[in-house]
């Protein structure tokens, strides 16, 4: 527990105080906004495609490494 002397020592100590709550709440609002980013239709959208995207390129690459990009089917 800190000992104050003066009442300047408190005020100093409560300007802090508040300064550090109102960093605290920006920091807050900043996180929410990207939030609400993350979470938009277009965001969630985008990662979807993207992902699709890269599973497609790994497959068709895989495909080209082991020599064919269709399984063989026995013909009748």
């Amino acid at each position: 527990m800190k000992i104050y002397n003066s009442y300047e020592e408190v005020d100093h100590d409560l300007k802090i105080l508040k300064l550090q709550t109102e960093i605290n709440k920006e920091k807050m609002k900043i996180n929410v906004e990207d939030i609400k980013e993350d979470l938009s239709p277009i965001s969630i959208v985008s990662g979807i495609v993207s992902s699709i995207a890269k599973k497609a390129f790994i497959l068709k690459a895989v495909g080209k490494i082991l020599g064919s990009s269709k399984p063989n089917v026995l013909k009748r």
